[in-house]
């Protein structure tokens, strides 16, 4: 089973930033990885994904405001998250990349922006 432990969110007030941080376990970090969200009620969606090489992508909404990185050296991922919307608020979760397996998934870490 692969571990996945993401840290970093909290609340935050429209406008502002965080930086999200996902450590991994095991053979899923060789993969391209991504960042996911689940907003309460609806399914959860892609966000970003970045390749062993660092090739990024995003989804739209978040384009120019969000950055994902990575440290392969310390098997984690991150997603600087800038001009926070409230349309942002939802659990985020770290994984492999939209077209790959992922055996299983992390508790993910809220990111609630409210003023």
């Amino acid at each position: 089973q692969v571990q996945l432990v993401e840290s970093g969110g909290g609340l935050v007030q429209p406008g502002g930033s965080l930086t999200l941080s996902c450590a991994a376990s095991g053979s899923i970090f060789t993969n391209a990885m991504g960042w996911y969200r689940q907003a309460p009620g609806k399914q959860r969606e892609w966000v970003a994904g970045i390749t062993r090489g660092g090739i990024v992508n995003y989804r739209d909404s978040v384009k120019g405001r969000f950055t994902i990185s990575r440290d392969n050296a310390k098997n984690t991922v991150y997603l600087q998250m800038n001009s926070l919307k409230p349309e942002d608020t939802a659990v985020y979760y770290c994984n492999a990349d939209r077209f790959y397996p992922k055996p299983n998934w992390g508790q993910g870490t809220q990111v609630t922006v409210s003023s």
